[in-house]
Order: C-alpha cells, then structure tokens, then sequence
C-alpha cells in the first residue's frame, strides 16, 4: 500500500514496538532520520508498549506482532479500545495472515520485514517507512477502529457458496483500486456485492509481494464471488474476481472474443504498486464502456488518470466518499480531474455498483 505525499505535522511522535533488539534499533535510527519525526521510545512488548503509550501519548506506533509477555494483537485491542492511536505494523512475509488480522484490530498499514537481517536489507525499506508514516499520520484511528469492527462482524457472517454466473453476451469489468484502508473497505465490499452479476472483477491494492494471496483467500472465505490472485494469461469470466499479486500491475489483452489478464513486475522506481492507474487505463482500452471503476480510500494520486481514461471512453466512475474513507487522498485526486461520476460513501458503492450493471444488462 504505497502511499507518497502527505505532508506530516512539524513533530509526530513515534513508538516503536519490537522484541528483535535488532529491528528496533534499525527501526529508530531510520525514523531519527525521517523530518519532523521524533522518536519517543521503544518497547520490547506489548506490556512496555502499553506503559510508553500511555505515558507518551505518540502519534502513531510501529507494531511488531510476534512478541513474549504481551504480543501485538493483544496490545492492538488494549490500544484501540483505550486510546485510539495509528498503527504501523513491521511484520515478516510469512506472517500474511498475522497482518490481515492486525488490520481486522485497527491498525492502519503494514511493511514486510526484509526477509534477512542484514544492515543494507533493512534500510532498503526507509523510503517505504517514511511514505507509509506521512499517510498514515493522515488516517482518523476512530475511523479505522469502526471499520475494522465492520469487517470482523463480516467474518462472523458464513456466506452461501458462489453463485453461478449469468450467461453474457458481453462482458463487463469491475475495477478497483485502493491504498491505506483499502483491505477492510475492500472487504466491505466483496462481502455484500451479489455474485450473479454479469462482470469481471480486477483489484489493484497496494500491497507488497507475499501478502496477496492471503488477502485474496480472506476475501474468498467471505464473498459469493470466486476470489484468487491473478494468474498471467487468465481467460477472464463473470462471476471471478482476480487480486493484482503484490509487487505487480495488472492489464487486459483481447484474444479473439476473450479477454486475457497480464501481469507486468513492477519496476523498481515505480511509486504505486500494484498500479491502480494501469489497471483502470488498460480495462478502458480494453472494455470501453463495459467498465465500471471505482476508486477507495489512500493517499496520493494513483488512480487519478486511469479514472480519467475509463471516463472518456465511456465507462462509469465511482469515488468513496470523505465521509467514509480513512484517507481521502486518492478519490480526492480524481473528484479534482473531473473523472468521477458519482460520489457514494462506501455503504453506498455497491448499490450504484448493481444500479449500473442492471441498467447496462438492459442494453
């Protein structure tokens, strides 16, 4: 979830929460050198953690998970249940399911941790921790508290299994694209968007390499849609739903009378991964009016042009709203372009959703 270009309060106050001496002290000296950052403690524990936070009141805290005494999850809903604070977590590859967790509790955003600990690896993520930290600084932890409480109520609902898709004469693409907030918003979604529709659905959240595949086996436990990471050369079909993989971007070809997905690896100057702009830009030139985009919560532009590209060639936008995204940002950028065609709050997205497809289906 790659966010970049928030500017951050002249001080933000850090915890740092991490039982590796190691992490932590390579934690500190990169937010040291972070402008406007200033590092108040660290806490080898959730029971330390929770003496610090209460005594510092920081503005935000990075949170390991795997910790003795008190680990991060228990320090999450202590956390978010007595002083709502933003949380980064700092968490390994392997972990993935640990994270989404973490999510479910409140916590904003997450890092993976390099996979080896080696001093040139783990300053590898320094422009990754700073930019997540700007845009979380952005993020309203009462608004993230209540959104993760929506989606743990979401898993506690069994869905009925996927609903067999409509037979198509054509068919049509669901896009979207999302950052900080993105998974639970996303969640929201999947969960409550009837599975007999007569679309696609492609997802570009920003996510790194490792994580997506569990984030699509989360979704899929829940949804009546058939949920998995995207594969390369994919035969598009309705009633699917295909994850960008982490690390990749995501684009369309036509084959005859198909549709075919190719994954592209993302270069490593590449602000925004996975690409919500090329996704959203290829379903256009791909699709045409048969697409409907939508654009979530996260900071930055990503998203702004392809936005702007479905709605020239005739396909229907959508923007969460401020009332409901954690981070403005993105939808802001392309309600800006003028390449938004309906503002809805995200309880809303899915019955503009359904009201577009059913018109379109009428066609």
């Amino acid at each position: 979830m790659g966010d970049q270009g928030a500017s951050a309060p002249k001080t933000a106050t850090v915890l740092v929460v991490d039982d590796s001496a190691f992490y932590r002290q390579s934690l500190v000296m990169m937010l040291k050198d972070i402008p406007g950052i200033e590092v108040i403690g660290a806490a080898t524990d959730g029971l330390e953690a929770i003496q610090l936070a209460t005594k510092h009141r920081p503005s935000l805290i990075t949170l390991d998970l795997e910790m003795p005494r008190m680990d991060g999850f228990g320090f999450l809903r202590w956390l978010m249940r007595t002083m709502p604070t933003p949380v980064l977590v700092v968490s390994a590859a392997s972990g993935a399911s640990s994270v989404f967790q973490a999510l479910d509790l409140g916590a904003a955003d997450f890092i993976a941790k390099p996979t080896h600990r080696a001093s040139w690896e783990i300053l590898t993520i320094r422009q990754e921790l700073e930019s997540k930290l700007r845009s979380i600084l952005g993020a309203s932890p009462a608004r993230l508290c209540e959104r993760a409480a929506k989606a743990a109520a979401l898993r506690m609902i069994d869905p009925p299994p996927p609903a067999a898709p409509p037979p198509v004469d054509r068919l049509q693409l669901l896009a979207i694209g999302a950052s900080t907030g993105g998974p639970a918003a996303i969640q929201s979604i999947m969960a409550t968007l009837p599975g007999d529709l007569p679309c696609v659905v492609a997802i570009a959240q920003h996510m790194p390499p490792g994580f997506t595949a569990s984030f699509a086996e989360r979704l899929n436990r829940l949804s009546h849609w058939r949920i998995s990471e995207a594969i390369a050369g994919h035969v598009c079909r309705a009633g699917e739903v295909l994850i960008c993989p982490g690390g990749r971007h995501l684009s369309f070809e036509r084959d005859g009378d198909r549709v075919r997905v190719v994954l592209e690896d993302a270069a490593q100057d590449d602000r925004y991964v996975p690409s919500v702009d090329r996704l959203m830009a290829s379903g256009a030139e791909t699709f045409g009016g048969d697409l409907i985009a939508v654009i979530l919560t996260g900071m930055g532009h990503d998203g702004r042009r392809g936005m702007g590209l479905v709605k020239k060639r005739g396909g229907f936008t959508i923007a969460e709203s401020e009332e409901t995204a954690v981070i403005f940002g993105m939808p802001s950028e392309a309600i800006q372009e003028g390449a938004v065609d309906v503002v809805a709050p995200l309880h809303g997205i899915v019955d503009q959703i359904v009201r577009r497809l059913t018109v379109e289906a009428r066609h």
